[in-house]
């Protein structure tokens, strides 16, 4: 079974590629819901979190009270480091269960949507990685027009997330999200044909034949670190963060990365 992880940055359009890929019948494994499940009421992660941070963050019916939570971890970098141990751990595991799951099920191909794939070093454990892409002014505009933002709020938004340029690096498969829904049908689309070839020729083998499944899983990861070894060697430098009026220089950014990376950028 092929194991792909899926990331972009705000506003790319990731959620939309992620329902995109399960109108095509590809199992997604959501980790922003997973990490809502895991501080449900009951749950071994909410009762760390209110050890940690104390009643407080608890509504009357005993659910996570998050606006809460989020302004006492909100500007303090060491109890977002608490925070993150509880509940990455936990996302994780669950992840690894619905894996697991999906492997149960014969599935051939199954999508991890995680936003940040790259920043928690879920990419070295992913078969391919998928980025969803569009230039920093396109997301300022969308964030402006989906949440009401004024232009700075939607810069600053933008700014604090790891850049896109740098998310690029670690990709397989690129999908442009700059044009209209019908170019990201087609590009998703291609996606899944190239997906389902790969995963193809040793899939019926891994299923019935759990050890050969799991050798031919760590060659993949180790073939993939050698590979980004190799790759680290040869990029060259970043422009650097892309100013307001360069986005036909990001776009040549992104042609030179595929270039450079073969990563695929829709050709058909």
């Amino acid at each position: 079974m092929l194991v792909v992880g899926l990331t972009g940055g705000i506003a790319t359009g990731k959620s939309t590629v992620s329902r995109l890929l399960a109108q095509h019948q590809i199992p997604i494994v959501d980790a922003d819901l997973l990490a809502r499940q895991v501080v449900q009421r009951g749950t071994p992660g909410l009762k760390k979190i209110v050890a940690a941070f104390g009643g407080q963050v608890l509504l009357p019916d005993g659910e996570l009270d998050r606006k809460a939570l989020g302004e006492i971890v909100f500007g303090d970098p060491g109890k977002r480091r608490v925070l993150e141990r509880i509940i990455h751990p936990a996302v994780r595991s669950a992840m690894l269960w619905e894996v697991c799951r999906a492997w149960m099920r014969g599935e051939r191909v199954v999508v991890l949507d995680v936003p940040l794939l790259i920043e928690a070093g879920l990419y070295a454990w992913v078969g391919r990685v998928v980025v969803v892409y569009t230039s920093k002014q396109i997301q300022t505009r969308r964030l402006i027009s989906r949440d009401h933002l004024t232009p700075q709020q939607a810069r600053q938004r933008v700014s604090a997330q790891k850049p896109m340029s740098e998310k690029l690096q670690y990709a397989d498969y690129v999908i442009d999200n700059s044009g209209e829904l019908p170019e990201l049908q087609r590009q998703v689309t291609h996606l899944v044909r190239q997906l389902d070839d790969l995963a193809s020729p040793l899939h019926k083998l891994c299923w019935f034949f759990p050890p050969f499944g799991l050798l031919a899983a760590g060659w993949c990861l180790l073939w993939r670190w050698v590979k980004r070894s190799r790759a680290k060697g040869r990029r060259r430098r970043w422009r650097g963060p892309v100013t307001e009026g360069e986005g036909e220089g990001e776009e040549m950014e992104l042609d030179d990365i595929a270039e450079e990376q073969e990563i695929l950028v829709d050709e058909d």
